[in-house]
């Protein structure tokens, strides 16, 4: 978005001031009535534009038409000229949002500064609304494990193309994370990110939210599709979306354009398609719920988001980015991860990915004991669920090698079962399937002695006592 558009209808003036600013480093493009005007428009959004406030053999004055560019083009600068200049008419197209009121004939210079200052201004307010879409969005990939390399591989690759993405993976995998790397590291970062939820969206609401609506009492309102025009559009969870909205999706996809709710123009956009799901696609379009034609059209680079079993590695180097995060954003206390906590959280399951991880990561900060480090008895259980079959190691106990963590196990367990029985060998050896005399040898080589206090749980006591009461 780098050209000026002229529109006049004396083709003198047109040709002066595209001179004028050629000599200048612009690109221009001409128009010499409110038809050619449009068709402009519509082409490619100007960076400027010039605009004559009479134009002879024109269905649209140059009010008419920056009524329209303020409606469809909110952020481009309109500059009116005209030949019969008076406060009403400047007072006029200041108020339909025009930047400035310039009258003919016109001093070459000052059309100079107020260009350049229309130009500056829109594009202070072009970065501030980047700034504000962007804050609280984080799109930073972190990581280190072998899948999460290739996934960032991967969308290395395709940041600078246009090509339509497909994210799948599991709930709360970063599937939006990576749509908003793609979108910061592309040639569209200065334009909208705009999501639609289609979870989340009512059925019988989603073309209004997607599309717009226009309507008397309320003028023209804005869809979804229009806001993210020059930039991004991220549906998550693609295949909540009804079945009748699909068709149109698919045919704005084709056309790049659509017809608002209620209304009648064509709205032309300009949009690069991100998708993600956590459902099986070809299985949905089997089912009849998903159209095959769409798919085809959204999976263009199919990207798989890896869940966060698959790069366990990774854990504690998200655990401590959370942290700083809630420490910033909330005052949270900024505390480090002791190797126990660390190594326990790598071995937990997490069905709910790196959301559930942050999750768990703010309660500790906000229950947690103190600002030290955070140790692995502030880990809640909930978030370690048992599978049939297995059990979740302490975190002492998953940072040591295998012998020495089978000797903790195995001196923990027996101290267990001998205070479990009153501190009677005899009983606990019947229980754990030992020889009683294999029982007082293993004892021994772990180090292990009982009290003569029944039921105290000691290791290395002075003297043994065996009570086989």
């Amino acid at each position: 978005m780098s050209d000026i558009l002229i529109v006049d209808d004396e083709k003198d003036i047109r040709e002066l001031i595209a001179d004028i600013l050629k000599d200048e480093g612009f690109q221009t493009r001409l128009a010499a009535n409110s038809d050619e005007c449009m068709d402009q428009l519509n082409a490619e959004e100007p960076a400027l534009m010039i605009l004559d406030i009479w134009l002879k053999d024109s269905r649209m004055d140059g009010i008419d038409i920056l009524k329209h560019v303020k409606r469809d083009n909110p952020d481009v600068p309109v500059i009116i000229i005209s030949g019969h200049g008076n406060i009403e008419i400047a007072v006029a197209a200041i108020k339909q949002g025009a930047y400035d009121f310039i009258e003919k004939p016109f001093n070459i210079d000052q059309l100079l500064v107020v260009i350049s200052r229309a130009m500056e201004t829109a594009r202070l307010r072009r970065e501030n609304s980047s700034l504000r879409r962007r804050e609280g969005t984080p799109a930073e990939m972190l990581g280190n494990a072998a899948a999460f390399r290739k996934l960032k591989d991967q969308l290395e690759k395709v940041t600078k193309s246009n090509g339509r993405v497909m994210l799948t993976g599991e709930p709360g995998s970063g599937k939006e994370v990576a749509a908003r790397f793609i979108h910061v590291n592309s040639n569209r970062a200065s334009a909208p990110f705009v999501t639609v939820n289609s979870a989340s969206i009512e059925p019988e609401r989603m073309e209004e939210v997607l599309f717009g609506r226009e309507t008397a009492e309320r003028g023209v309102e804005k869809g979804l599709l229009e806001q993210a025009h020059g930039g991004v559009i991220y549906f998550d969870e693609v295949a909540d979306m009804p079945l009748g909205t699909q068709s149109k999706i698919l045919r704005v996809l084709t056309e790049q354009q659509f017809t608002r709710v209620g209304g009648a123009d064509k709205v032309r956009v300009d949009l690069r398609v991100i998708s993600s799901t956590t459902r099986d696609l070809p299985s949905e379009i089997a089912a009849g719920r998903f159209r095959q034609e769409l798919f085809d059209r959204l999976n263009v680079v199919p990207i798989a988001v890896p869940a966060l079993s698959e790069r366990r590695e990774d854990v504690p180097l998200l655990a401590q980015h959370f942290i700083e995060g809630l420490n910033r954003a909330q005052g949270l206390p900024l505390r480090e991860i002791s190797e126990e906590a660390a190594a326990m959280m790598q071995t937990m399951e997490w069905p709910g990915n790196i959301r559930q991880l942050r999750n768990v990561i703010e309660r500790v900060l906000i229950l947690g004991e103190g600002t030290g480090p955070i140790e692995a008895r502030e880990l809640p259980g909930d978030a370690a669920p048992e599978e049939e079959g297995r059990i979740v190691l302490g975190g002492q106990l998953a940072t040591l090698p295998l012998r020495e963590a089978r000797e903790l196990f195995e001196r923990e367990y027996l101290l267990t079962q001998i205070n479990r029985f009153g501190g009677n060998i005899s009983r606990t050896a019947n229980f754990v399937g030992m020889e009683r005399s294999a029982l007082h040898r293993k004892l021994k080589s772990l180090g292990v002695v009982t009290s003569a206090k029944s039921g105290a749980r000691v290791a290395h006591v002075e003297d043994e006592a065996d009570q086989d009461a």
